[in-house]
């Protein structure tokens, strides 16, 4: 592991949830009856080692992360997509995370050239503090799209109402927020870094819930 790679997020109190076997249920719109896709669904499928850097939007950044697991591409179009309505249309994907974290991705961006299921980091596999057992990488995108302790994926029609994270966070376009231009955020979100670190790295010692 890196020598400074934290636990972080936006709930930073809260212990990451226990270490289950991989269980990705898919449902929503389009999905004629949800269903989890598990351990067995990803070792059917080619494996693939990745470098990349992981930017947080709080402006700090990890290089040269080893991330090892299955492309979503390949996922998608082998185990999603048979089991959809064709008639049906959905304009995005809501990644949920076993700790109650959502975000929402355009299926666009989600099947990016770089975007993988991650099951392990520098070769070892995930950890509690990194998502374990199974991690959604966009390096692409801010760090809050690379959904941690990932449990499911909902197709949806359309955003949901009252979000302000940028619904793409492109690091290369700054989209930091959907209403305040992402240089503006810089030095605000800087000063979060050592106390959402500090937080969450202690968080790590209490005790699980679940």
């Amino acid at each position: 592991m890196r020598d400074w790679f934290p636990r972080f997020g936006n709930r930073p109190q809260a212990p990451p949830p226990p270490t289950r076997p991989v269980e990705l249920r898919i449902d929503g719109l389009g999905v004629a009856a949800p269903f989890v896709a598990t351990q067995a669904d990803l070792d059917r499928l080619p494996q693939r080692e990745q470098v990349s850097d992981f930017h947080c939007v709080t402006t700090w950044t990890v290089r040269g992360l080893r991330w090892t697991g299955v492309p979503m591409r390949d996922f998608w179009h082998e185990v999603v997509v048979p089991r959809l309505d064709p008639a049906v249309d959905f304009a995005v994907v809501e990644a949920r995370g076993g700790d109650g974290y959502k975000v929402v991705l355009l299926l666009e961006d989600l099947l990016g050239d770089e975007v993988l299921l991650a099951r392990e980091l520098d070769g070892s596999p995930l950890d509690a503090r990194h998502g374990a057992p199974l991690r959604l990488v966009s390096p692409p995108q801010y760090g809050y799209k690379s959904v941690k302790h990932l449990t499911g994926l909902r197709l949806r029609g359309e955003r949901p109402p009252g979000r302000l994270e940028h619904l793409r966070g492109r690091v290369a376009l700054e989209e930091r927020h959907d209403r305040v231009p992402g240089w503006l955020l810089r030095w605000p979100y800087r000063a979060l870094i050592v106390p959402t670190a500090t937080r969450a790295e202690r968080s790590l010692r209490a005790p699980s819930r679940g």
